[in-house]
C-alpha cells in the first residue's frame, strides 16, 4: 500500500522535503512508520521530541493501523510567542 507523509516546521527542516509518499506492508501502525522515517531521515531521530499525529486530518494514536491512501502528518510541539 502506498501512504503520503507530510512534515510540519522544524520536521520538514531536519528532513529537507515536505513530503514524500511511502510504500509500506499492510497492516502498519503510525508508530512503526515513524520509526522507519527516522531510519530514512536521521536528523529526525530526536530522543523525547513528543509528535502529534494526523491521519486524513483527524488526530490519532501511535497504534493507529494505516490505510491505502492515507495522508499522515507528523506534527512537531509549536513554540514562539
Amino acid at each position: 500500500m502506498k501512504v503520503k507523509v507530510k512534515f510540519f516546521a522544524i520536521l520538514r527542516e531536519r528532513a529537507g522535503i515536505a513530503e514524500i509518499s511511502k510504500d509500506l506492508r499492510d497492516g502498519i501502525t503510525v508508530g512503526e512508520l515513524w520509526a522507519m522515517i527516522q531510519g530514512d531521515f536521521p536528523k529526525l531521530a530526536v530522543p523525547g521530541i513528543r509528535l502529534l499525529y494526523a491521519v486524513n486530518q483527524e488526530y490519532v494514536t501511535t497504534d493507529h493501523v494505516l490505510k491505502d491512501s492515507d495522508e499522515v502528518v507528523f506534527i512537531p510541539p509549536v513554540s514562539g510567542g
